[in-house]
């Protein structure tokens, strides 16, 4: 008797978990997101919200950012420094796998009226997979506005299937 309450008790605990991992595997849209304080990770756990099944991805920096690190205000910190060089692309901290998605969302905090360079970093390392996909970004902002970050990556990223962007500045 007591065997088969456990097995019982394992099946109730383990069946739900089980399917909550199969509808990410099954989930066609990925929701990917750098946040740097927290506002785009509330961000993109609202818009998961609105498409349930969706699988969560946060983008995150090698060498994570410190307060000083996002001091805009100092010329010599290190987003000023990455956002002043085009062509820099902070490391990540892992690899993501994009090929069973066909929507993505890729969100980011507008830095400079455009993504961070993290951004440029992850869809550089998941270029080729990306192409054929939609894409949309969504953003979060204390006074810009989203278009301008959505051209910038349609002339960076030419190629790919970018459709307009979100600004997600609710709380």
């Amino acid at each position: 008797m007591k065997k088969w309450l456990l097995f019982a008790l394992a099946v109730m605990i383990l069946l739900p978990l089980c399917a909550q991992e199969q509808r990410h595997e099954e989930s066609t849209t990925l929701i990917a997101f750098f946040s740097a304080t927290g506002t785009t990770k509330a961000a993109a756990r609202r818009l998961a919200g609105k498409h349930y099944g969706s699988f969560i991805w946060e983008i995150q920096a090698a060498e994570p950012y410190t307060e000083d690190d996002l001091d805009w205000r100092n010329a010599n910190s290190r987003s000023s420094l990455e956002m002043k060089d085009p062509n820099a692309r902070p490391a990540l901290k892992r690899r993501t796998n994009v090929q069973a998605f066909d929507t993505i969302y890729i969100g980011f905090p507008i830095w400079w009226g455009i993504c961070p360079r993290i951004i440029n970093s992850w869809i550089d390392n998941n270029f080729p997979q990306l192409e054929g996909k939609t894409l949309i970004p969504f953003a979060t902002s204390g006074s810009s506005g989203i278009e301008e970050a959505v051209a910038y990556l349609r002339k960076t990223y030419p190629t790919l299937k970018w459709e307009d962007g979100i600004l997600m500045n609710k709380k």
